[in-house]
């Protein structure tokens, strides 16, 4: 006798292999294998572009809403990064993962910007540390609240429902994006895959 829980429950692949019929592992069980795979990659495509079309979509509003706000993104994580503490080239390059050299192009904007400065470092006087001057710092704030309110208006805009639907995803999203950020892991795994 069919429970239709579970059917309801198996929106995404609703023939996948969480609504199998037997107790235990069958033959199929590959095929399962499979079908759990394929639903991973469905569900990783799809909040992909959603990530992407929400980036997006908020930055093309802002500059909408206030022309001022021209910084590439780029330059704007850079800003977000040293705001914790003034770190070295090759220390911001780790960090937002990108090359030295394309780094050093985007402190040399910012540099002529206004928004960052070299600092001596303490720990050794050959190398310099970037750092956020008091106009960094404002115009981060400044993009910071700029987008706080636009997306108080896009929420704003949802049903009760869906607006509680985004905030109950948000610690889950967190975990995600910790799990993105780890420096040390992926990397790693993606080695030992490719060695394998």
């Amino acid at each position: 006798m069919p429970q239709p829980e579970e059917q309801h429950q198996d929106r995404p692949a609703p023939s996948g292999p969480d609504t199998g019929s037997g107790p235990g592992p069958g033959p199929g069980s590959g095929a399962d294998t499979d079908s759990e795979a394929a639903v991973a990659a469905r569900q990783a495509r799809r909040l992909t572009d959603v990530v992407t079309r929400l980036r997006r979509a908020l930055r093309s509003s802002i500059r909408t809403d206030y022309p001022w706000e021209s910084l590439p993104m780029a330059q704007v994580e850079l800003l977000q990064t040293l705001a914790a503490a003034p770190l070295r080239v090759g220390e911001l390059a780790a960090r937002q993962r990108l090359a030295p050299n394309t780094v050093s192009g985007l402190v040399g904007r910012l540099l002529e910007a206004g928004f960052v400065d070299r600092q001596p470092d303490p720990g050794d006087r050959r190398t310099a540390r970037i750092a956020l001057t008091e106009a960094g710092h404002r115009q981060l704030a400044d993009w910071q609240r700029a987008h706080e309110r636009r997306m108080a208006a896009a929420l704003a805009s949802l049903s009760p429902a869906d607006r509680g639907l985004v905030m109950q995803a948000l610690p889950g999203l967190e975990h995600l994006a910790d799990a993105l950020g780890d420096p040390v892991e992926e990397p790693a795994g993606r080695r030992s895959a490719a060695g394998a």
